[in-house]
């Protein structure tokens, strides 16, 4: 990295069914290159692929796991027709998104082998993330064994939680002895947009009460207050808080012994139901794409209405609930795929909310994918849609982690 004048981080966020990617100048915050694979697995993927010269490229083809997917991003990335670098010597970070650690890191760090293993004993708390998370890991280092891998934890923004909000009513040993706590998701979301939310509204972050909601295939909601979370919707697993596309959110715990004994189920089989066909997936019998289901709806189909009523009713029940924790609400944020684009999702969640200082506006509403204060001039709560940027926080904490690396190096070699 020495004698540039640039740093380039490739950050990769693999979700569930998903890859977003972006390589980016860390220097000047610049991205050279972006863009997302989507429905990933299923019989036809979207690739979508941009770059700061304006080269666009979509394709759709079938892409069966984030192995491929990964490869076909690099390949792309140093290709003569659509490239952005000459080879992978031009990538001096890698930067992972990475769901689950348990308790065994509290911030980012260098990724070693040890690290590595790590992760794959959480693979049992995040079985839809983890192992994606790690094929992209394990993908770079064999792609590019000299360039340094930094994941940085979805995790640590809630590690401020206190304790009344992430022990659970279950035995003490469970938390003491293995792990069973509220960990909270999607932290890299959640820090990205409350921050750049109190840039928008010009106000000092530790001076404001705020509500974020990270509604995507994968959803959660996070109540901060004056700069540090004190909730957030998603516990132990991704399987908690809100219904989702294919995770059923809260529900009756009681309801996995019944009905493993009525439907003669095993453990592997509940825990595939619960990650994978559940959610709005089981509700409308269609789809776990939102837009799909809308399309639905909208054509008369009744049980796609009605899991976007329940899930719009779960969003709305969190933001009550979070607020009476705050004691007010000082600004209400809506991300991700769903949050940025869904225009009526978001009516309807905010639809008889006035009681709470809520007033949204129609015709500001009615905005996709861009920065826009939604909430009417009479609202009480500013409200405001912000297009999440993990890519971002996921880059600069991979730049921090290596300096520290480096500064800790020079000082060992001083002594």
């Amino acid at each position: 990295m020495e004698g540039k004048d640039y740093m380039n981080i490739f950050v990769l966020n693999c979700g569930s069914s998903s890859l977003k990617f972006q390589l980016i100048n860390i220097e000047n915050e610049e991205v050279i290159a972006n863009g997302l694979v989507e429905k990933i697995s299923e019989s036809i993927s979207d690739f979508k692929y941009y770059t700061k010269n304006k080269v666009e490229l979509e394709i759709k083809m079938e892409i069966p796991d984030h192995k491929n997917a990964i490869q076909l991003v690099l390949e792309r990335l140093i290709s003569s027709e659509h490239g952005v670098i000459n080879d992978f010597d031009d990538i001096d970070i890698v930067g992972h998104r990475v769901v689950h650690a348990g308790e065994k890191f509290s911030g980012s760090v260098l990724i070693t082998k040890e690290v590595i293993n790590a992760l794959k004993e959480n693979i049992k708390l995040a079985p839809l993330h983890n192992p994606a998370n790690i094929v992209g890991i394990e993908a770079s280092k064999k792609l590019m064994p000299n360039t340094p891998d930094v994941g940085i934890f979805d995790t640590a923004f809630h590690q401020s939680m206190p304790k009344e909000s992430y022990l659970y009513a279950l035995p003490y040993q469970w938390y003491q002895e293995n792990g069973v706590r509220r960990y909270g998701f999607h932290g890299t979301s959640h820090k990205y947009v409350t921050e750049r939310g109190a840039e928008l509204l010009k106000k000092d972050y530790d001076s404001l009460k705020i509500i974020s909601c990270h509604l995507g295939n994968g959803a959660s909601i996070a109540a901060v207050d004056q700069g540090r979370v004190i909730d957030t919707s998603m516990g132990f697993t991704p399987l908690e808080g809100l219904v989702m596309g294919t995770r059923p959110g809260d529900f009756d715990p009681g309801i996995i012994s019944y009905i493993m004994q009525e439907r003669n189920l095993s453990i592997e089989e509940i825990d595939e139901i619960l990650n994978k066909e559940s959610g709005v997936l089981a509700l409308s019998g269609i789809s776990n794409d939102f837009r799909e289901i809308s399309e639905a709806a909208e054509a008369g189909n009744d049980r796609a209405q009605l899991a976007l009523d329940i899930f719009c009713r779960r969003v709305k029940k969190y933001i009550g609930a979070y607020a009476a924790l705050l004691g007010g609400v000082d600004l209400l944020i809506f991300t991700a795929g769903i949050g940025e684009n869904a225009v009526n999702i978001r009516a309807k969640i905010l639809a008889e909310l006035e009681y709470f200082g809520i007033i949204i506006d129609p015709e500001k509403n009615n905005i996709q994918g861009k920065e826009a204060k939604i909430s009417a001039k009479t609202s009480i709560v500013d409200v405001y849609v912000i297009p999440t940027n993990e890519e971002l926080v996921i880059a600069r904490e991979a730049k921090k982690v290596i300096e520290q690396e480096i500064e800790t190096i020079i000082k060992d070699i001083l002594k």
